[in-house]
């Protein structure tokens, strides 16, 4: 079977369910259901179980769903249901998520579960982050299950993404550590609002990491995604801090995270906090979700976005999300010559050396084949 037969059919024919909201609490007298477990990072408090894995730190009574739809009590314990149920599996060149600087034109097996702590009005893939895994159509897939796909289909890594893997947690933890023995890296694309004791601990089993910087204006992220800037500045952080290859998408929204002078700041902040040499890849805006009567973000705005950040220092900035654009390729920040060109999600052309720039020997940070 091919991977494009295994995507279409490989497990619908067996184990692609889908269940009901009545059905939650039938297949167990200790558990909600069989895609359920015991949620880590959960402290009993006189108002109810509160979850401690993200800044919007739920409290919820018996029988509630969390904020991210992922979460629920029952019988005093509050429980994942979002563990071995993936509504979404593919296998995807590593480029797509974006990552640029690590392991080029390797695969990852992709998956994710229905989910999202933040509500983002332009969200791309709302049809399953902003439902609970009780309404979306799902495969039967546990870690170690995942890992033998992983391997099945030759890939060099298991990608959490698509909806928000932090709200399945538990499932991604633990198929990660699956992973890790069977010498499969682990990345996380993410926006990362997540506390900072669970994000240590994800630390210990993830390789690399994008994350959505969405916005340097704290209010716009109130109001666009419903969260708040200062968590994502600490993921940032203590990501870099942990040894975990990172690279940020920073989506340009019209009207909304457009402002050029704001872009400059997000860089400058950047630039101060040791990111220099993560790689910056502003996305294009196409209409979505609720924001649909917007334009598609203008190609002089996504160049000044991309001007903004290398006069503050910045030294990998890339435009995604525009066909047959040049702004794909890395290019050697010392000489300026072109070392990797990018043509979709493959490679036309490498010539990077032990990490440097054959030219002039500039080292050029990632991890490289």
């Amino acid at each position: 079977m091919d991977k494009r037969t295994f995507l279409k059919t490989g497990l619908c024919g067996t184990a692609c369910t889908l269940l009901s909201p009545g059905q939650l609490l039938a297949e167990s007298p200790d558990k909600p259901w069989k895609w359920s477990r015991e949620a880590m990072y959960q402290v009993e408090t006189p108002k109810g179980i509160r979850c401690q894995i993200c800044p919007n730190e739920c409290t919820l009574k018996e029988g509630e769903l969390s904020d991210c739809r992922n979460r629920r009590v029952y019988k005093g314990i509050l429980h994942t249901i979002a563990y071995g149920n993936p509504c979404a599996i593919h296998v995807d060149p590593i480029e797509k998520k974006p990552l640029y600087h690590f392991y080029p034109e390797s695969e990852a097996f992709s998956i994710a579960t229905a989910g999202c702590n933040l509500a983002c009005l332009n969200c791309q893939n709302w049809t399953i982050s902003q439902v609970s895994p009780e309404e979306t159509k799902n495969f039967d897939l546990f870690p170690d299950q995942v890992v033998a796909q992983a391997q099945k289909y030759k890939c060099s890594s298991i990608a959490y993404t698509y909806s928000e893997p932090i709200t399945w947690y538990e499932y991604m933890f633990h198929t990660g550590q699956a992973a890790r023995e069977a010498g499969i890296r682990n990345v996380l694309v993410s926006a990362g609002y997540i506390n900072r004791e669970p994000l240590l601990n994800l630390c210990s089993i993830i390789d690399a990491a994008n994350i959505d910087l969405k916005s340097m204006d704290d209010n716009i992220y109130l109001k666009l995604n419903a969260g708040k800037l200062q968590p994502i500045l600490d993921t940032l952080k203590t990501l870099k801090d942990n040894g975990v290859w990172l690279e940020i998408t920073n989506l340009v929204v019209p009207s909304w995270t457009d402002d050029t002078e704001m872009i400059r700041r997000m860089c400058g902040w950047l630039a101060e906090n040791g990111f220099r040499d993560t790689p910056l890849h502003f996305s294009r805006f196409h209409p979505q979700y609720k924001l649909q009567k917007l334009p598609v973000t203008p190609l002089n705005t996504l160049e000044a976005a991309k001007e903004a950040a290398l006069s503050e220092g910045l030294k990998f900035i890339y435009i995604g999300n525009v066909p047959g654009s040049s702004a794909v390729h890395t290019t050697c920040p010392g000489c300026g010559k072109t070392l990797v060109e990018r043509s979709g999600y493959r490679i036309s052309s490498m010539l990077i050396t032990k990490g440097t720039c054959p030219d002039c020997s500039e080292p050029i940070p990632g991890h490289w084949n």
